[in-house]
């Protein structure tokens, strides 16, 4: 029979390891998605990129594999030897697959960049909570650093808070699509910034007229921002992103 020291001492290294998996769990939840060379742009999307003028945008647009006849409504001209264009809705420069060489290798590392954060995002496992708030809605929660799993669609019908540092980080898993409606606003408290918040949504984002949105959006499928919306941080689509005279700042 083992001797009382020798299950003592099991017991303590059996906690001991748990403890440090557990340590080890929180770390991977509160490290950041590496965006890659997805970074370097503040829209990327693959079908489409619409404006209904006049958007106000802060960064770089990538498309791929779409050709630079899916951007609608910028009026770009063709500039850097034929590797970018210009809009006077962006301030940065416009890229597409059909451009001169080196754009379409590297807007197709961009691309796959976005699939592999993507894949992080949405691949972590136990989440700080499943499901929060009542029936898809957050909407006047205060949300505080984690990862939250949603098994179904997100709305946020009146404004929601995130909370916390500068160095916090949060994700958000949903299963669906995600709509705010306008008027509301995605808060920031505390010293939370836009760049760590992870929304990974596997359906359609809508971000209704005049609200305001904080965070890098990695969709599925489209990105809608209405008419006077404003997005703090980065979009990559699926599909297409269409902008209403929205507004759009990369951190």
């Amino acid at each position: 029979m083992p001797s009382f020291t020798a299950i003592l001492t099991f017991c303590l290294l059996a906690l001991t390891s748990k403890d440090a998996a557990a340590v080890t769990l929180s770390r991977r939840q509160n490290t950041a998605v590496n965006l890659r060379t997805f970074a370097n742009y503040v829209i990327l999307a693959q079908t489409g990129i619409s404006t209904v003028p006049t958007s106000a945008i802060t960064g770089n647009l990538g498309l791929s594999p779409a050709a630079g006849t899916y951007y609608t409504g910028f009026s770009e001209t063709l500039s850097g030897g034929g590797t970018e264009s210009t809009s006077t809705q962006v301030v940065g420069v416009l890229k597409a697959a059909n451009y001169a060489t080196p754009t379409p290798s590297q807007l197709s590392t961009a691309i796959s960049d976005c699939g592999t954060a993507y894949g992080d995002a949405d691949g972590r496992t136990n989440p700080t909570s499943t499901n929060i708030g009542t029936a898809g809605s957050i909407g006047g929660l205060t949300i505080t650093t984690g990862l939250y799993k949603f098994t179904g669609s997100v709305t946020i019908p009146t404004s929601v808070t995130i909370s916390g540092s500068a160095t916090d980080r949060w994700i958000f898993q949903i299963t669906g699509t995600l709509i705010q409606t306008g008027s509301t606003q995605v808060i920031l408290s505390g010293g939370a910034l836009p760049q760590n918040i992870v929304w990974v949504v596997s359906g359609a984002v809508t971000v209704g007229g005049s609200a305001v949105f904080n965070g890098v959006v990695l969709g599925g499928t489209s990105v809608t921002l209405e008419t006077g919306s404003t997005l703090n941080g980065r979009i990559c689509a699926g599909t297409a992103v269409a902008l209403q005279s929205a507004t759009v700042t990369e951190f």
